[in-house]
């Protein structure tokens, strides 16, 4: 049996205080038997303090977009967090800072990082692929998915957006993932919110998409998500672990928590697969270009085509 716990907490730019928190998290998990510890996107420094929209995101120079401190994965701030992981199984956010950029602008790269540890080693390293509302002028994006080993089983990395696309969860659990841990930094809408953040259409959607991935590999979903505000953004907290059937095995709500639960890691794979096993039910002959043809294109939007003030479709909302 593995103890997993998922964070809902909220990290500035302050690295000591992120160090302390980290600190504080990690020995409560130690207290509750935890085996792995799933911490936020950007735990390490924080996230960004807005995220573009249609009428900025081409704007690199905006003075209120405020940028996380890029450590390098070989730096002191890394092997703090080995340190203060110990024998826990420990999966963090930061900003890493890369030398794989090109020479004519100095040879450094920034990634949105989601770094998998122990006191003993790196065991994993993940770049967020998918870049939602101008992400792309804070960070490089990464190009890859997969799965590594870990003294607690195999499992694979991902960071907040990605679960919105079904293919990069597949393509992880195609590789053995028993178990992926999404990091995120996940905010309300800031167009039509909620009063209370627990009805925001954008936790709703948080929560259907973990549920969804875990029940579309069937395996177990690890999701860890800021809390809290932090520049412009109000995140909807909602850290929870998920099983492989879809249900919701521990959750921390909105606010600040830790969601800790009990799991069988090999037993409950071979429970949700013993009859209709979807990785093995697939057919890939007929999916065609359902996993690399370009999208059809989108209509103009609403607020082009009407007289209407601000009438914008979902799709621009954040």
């Amino acid at each position: 049996m593995l103890t997993v716990a998922a964070v809902s907490a909220g990290f500035t730019r302050d690295l000591d205080a992120c160090f302390a928190q980290v600190e504080g998290l990690a020995s409560e998990a130690r207290e509750r038997g935890v085996g792995l510890l799933a911490l936020p996107e950007a735990a390490i420094g924080g996230y960004l303090s807005t995220l573009g929209s249609h009428g900025d995101v081409a704007d690199p120079t905006r003075p209120s977009r405020s940028q996380p401190p890029a450590l390098r994965l070989d730096g002191p701030e890394v092997a703090r967090l080995r340190a203060l992981a110990g024998d826990l199984v420990l999966c963090v956010g930061l900003c890493e800072l890369s030398d794989d950029g090109d020479a004519a602008d100095g040879g450094a790269t920034r990634y949105n990082t989601a770094v998998c540890l122990t006191g003993d080693a790196v065991l994993g390293v993940y770049r967020k692929v998918h870049q939602p509302l101008g992400e792309h002028l804070s960070y490089a994006a990464g190009s890859t998915f997969g799965a590594f080993e870990t003294p607690v089983g195999r499992i694979a990395m991902q960071i907040c957006y990605d679960k919105a696309f079904p293919e990069a969860a597949r393509a992880q659990a195609l590789d053995g993932a028993q178990l992926v841990v999404s990091l995120s930094a996940w905010p309300a809408s800031r167009t039509g919110a909620a009063p209370v953040i627990a009805d925001d259409r954008w936790t709703h959607r948080f929560d259907l998409l973990d549920r969804a991935r875990a029940l579309d590999n069937q395996l177990f979903w690890v999701a860890s998500n800021q809390a809290g505000t932090f520049g412009s953004l109000r995140y909807v907290g909602s850290a929870k672990v998920v099983d492989p059937g879809g249900a919701v095995l521990a959750h921390t709500g909105t606010g600040p928590g830790t969601a800790v639960a009990t799991i069988d890691l090999d037993g409950g794979l071979a429970a949700a697969r013993g009859g209709m096993y979807h990785l093995r039910d697939r057919r890939p002959d007929a999916y065609g270009p359902a996993v690399s043809a370009d999208p059809a294109p989108l209509p103009d939007p609403v607020w082009e085509r009407t007289a209407l003030s601000d009438p914008r479709p979902e799709v621009a909302r954040a």
